[in-house]
């Protein structure tokens, strides 16, 4: 595994000065971002992830008024007591994408955020809580306690969210292969700790936000 002055020095060659480079890079929340949102907003976000799931995140986009709409603008409280009835109901609307299954997601995500927050504070707390040395501790908690999150769908919207994250995208895990990092896309506990350890190097020499790291992979594969 090359050290991140080689990364470095790759990606300012790439974009010809530091302030290009700079200005193409995320910017994840503080702590304190990350506690001042509430929970609704972070309900909002989890089902916006599910939904774009396998569609245009433009259509998706566009329709999320009418979702805040009909979900009472994502109150918890309020969309965890959302039955059967009322969701068939909503399949009806015209307005939504009437996915039934994605649509079930929400009251159950609504649950995940109130037990999150009854134990924490609130889910923004618990975000802010968690390391980055273990992201990828994170994002298996999102995909075992919430509904429809597997796969990319925790570090992506960990990322929608502002909290600091890697995310292996394809252009990312060919980077993490030409390193020798992974063989193929991290799906084993033992390959995410794989690159999580090669994260955290990398962030232990720079200084570097995940994201930031996450991006400066994926710019150093040729399209």
């Amino acid at each position: 595994m090359r050290d991140y002055q080689w990364l470095h020095e790759y990606c300012l060659n790439r974009f010809g000065s530091a302030a290009e480079l700079e200005a193409r890079l995320p910017v994840p929340k503080s702590a304190d971002e990350l506690r001042a949102i509430t929970d609704d907003r972070y309900l909002s976000l989890l089902s916006l992830r599910v939904f774009r799931t396998g569609l245009k995140h433009s259509l998706v986009d566009a329709k999320w008024p009418a979702f805040e709409a009909a979900f009472f603008a994502f109150d918890p409280h309020k969309v965890v007591l959302m039955g059967a009835e009322h969701l068939e109901r909503l399949m009806q609307d015209e307005r939504l994408i009437r996915h039934l299954a994605k649509l079930k997601s929400v009251p159950r995500n609504a649950q995940f955020v109130l037990d999150v927050a009854r134990e924490h504070g609130s889910f923004g707390a618990w975000l802010a809580a968690w390391p980055v040395d273990d992201i990828v501790g994170l994002w298996r908690q999102i995909g075992k306690h919430g509904c429809q999150l597997g796969g990319l769908s925790a570090p992506r919207f960990l990322r929608m969210a502002g909290k600091d994250t890697f995310i292996p995208t394809d252009d990312v895990v060919a980077a993490l292969k030409a390193q020798g990092i992974v063989d193929k896309a991290p799906s084993s506990q033992r390959d995410l700790a794989a690159v999580q350890a090669a994260f955290n190097t990398w962030q232990a020499q720079s200084g570097r936000p995940l994201c930031q790291l996450s991006a400066m992979l994926a710019f150093t594969v040729n399209h």
